[in-house]
């Protein structure tokens, strides 16, 4: 998070999937990065909530696992982005480039 906010994205953080989700209910957000591993619910289960009320809002997944079996469950779950953990700042904001041309500035 600390990464973002220096890079002038409005950044939250939540403890886990459904403190997340209790984010998105209270508040506009133009990005969600998530763990894939985290507690009360895992990356697929947060992805598969938020693509049931949201088909648009871009969502980066973070994984320590260089499968290609999850990279594609991944996709099919409408995730627009991953890293493989550990990673380079440089990868994450290459992958908010792509996404947020034109410089939105606003993640959860």
């Amino acid at each position: 998070m600390a990464l973002l906010k220096s890079e002038g994205y409005e950044a939250y953080g939540a403890g886990n999937g459904q403190a997340a989700l209790d984010l998105l209910s209270k508040k506009q957000f133009d990005l969600v990065l998530s763990d894939w591993n985290m507690p009360e619910m895992n990356g697929s289960e947060l992805v598969q909530r938020i693509r049931a009320t949201d088909k648009k809002l871009p969502i980066i997944m973070v994984t320590a696992e260089n499968d290609p079996g999850r990279v594609m469950e991944l996709r099919d779950l409408g995730v627009n982005g991953y890293l493989i953990k550990p990673f380079k700042p440089a990868a994450l904001m290459a992958v908010l480039d792509r996404l947020f041309p034109s410089g939105s500035k606003s993640a959860a």
